[in-house]
């Protein structure tokens, strides 16, 4: 069966829904990072894959609201660097955008979010200690 719409409009759609979200989470990160993740190929600037999988990490492993990931975010954009090279893996996971619009709006939807993240960082397990190092390097170095 062909999808009726493309991943990226089904993501468009999904977009539209989280910003209009009331709840102050912010969820929309959540989302952004996770299509990030699940959609980044060989032409994909490594900062967005970086960025997607630091999201990633600290939402579904630290429990960072969207609002935390964020500022995190513009942490690590205040120094300007090479970024690392992740593995893509072959299978990003098995829950799509497709699914989580398929989620009736509200409660089950913002569930559907939370386990589509959950499915993509597991799916990027080979590069979990590449971006807990990242993170304990750059948002939480030690002072020594």
């Amino acid at each position: 069966m062909v999808p009726e719409k493309s991943e990226q409009e089904a993501f468009y759609e999904l977009s539209y829904y989280t910003t209009a979200h009331p709840d102050p989470e912010f969820i929309h990160q959540y989302v952004v990072d996770a299509f990030a993740a699940q959609n980044a190929n060989e032409t994909t600037k490594p900062i967005t894959i970086t960025f997607a999988l630091v999201g990633l990490y600290l939402h579904v492993e630290m429990n960072f609201t969207g609002k935390e990931v964020q500022r995190a975010h513009m942490k690590l954009a205040k120094h300007k660097k090479l970024w690392p090279k992740f593995n893509l893996p072959e299978n990003r996971g098995n829950i799509t955008v497709y699914d989580v619009i398929a989620a009736p709006k509200g409660f089950k939807r913002d569930e559907a979010i939370v386990e589509w993240c959950a499915d993509v960082w597991a799916a990027y397990k080979e590069s979990h200690n590449q971006v807990v190092s990242l993170v304990r390097r750059e948002l939480w170095p030690r002072k020594d």
